[in-house]
């Protein structure tokens, strides 16, 4: 799903409403993504982020598919997709890092 820029439909995984500490990797190559201190429930059934662990571990390119305009966030390491991210978070980033939880795998 992370190489052809699918989504798993909401809820699909148990990862999605735990709020257990930790840290969160890309399922393909293991870089670290995103810290369980930034991940809140947004009410979608994906998992959502305030932030990433470190700025340079997303990248960010436009997407313009099905006939919308937003932000798609891939692994800056290895280019899978991994979701999108929002303007409508919470404080202090006011960002929603809107995850596919296939393409995260708990670190620790």
């Amino acid at each position: 799903m992370t190489r052809k820029k699918g989504t798993e439909r909401a809820l699909a995984l148990v990862c999605c409403t735990l709020f257990e500490p930790g840290r969160y990797g890309c399922v393909c190559c293991g870089t670290l993504l995103f810290d369980a201190d930034e991940k809140f429930d947004s009410g979608t059934g994906w998992p959502s982020f305030t932030q990433p662990a470190e700025d340079s571990a997303i990248a960010y390119h436009k997407d313009t598919s099905h006939s919308m305009t937003r932000v798609e966030t891939t692994c800056a390491t290895c280019d899978a997709h991994l979701g999108h991210v929002f303007p409508d978070g919470p404080e202090p980033s006011g960002l929603r890092f809107c995850m596919n939880a296939i393409a995260l795998k708990k670190m620790d």
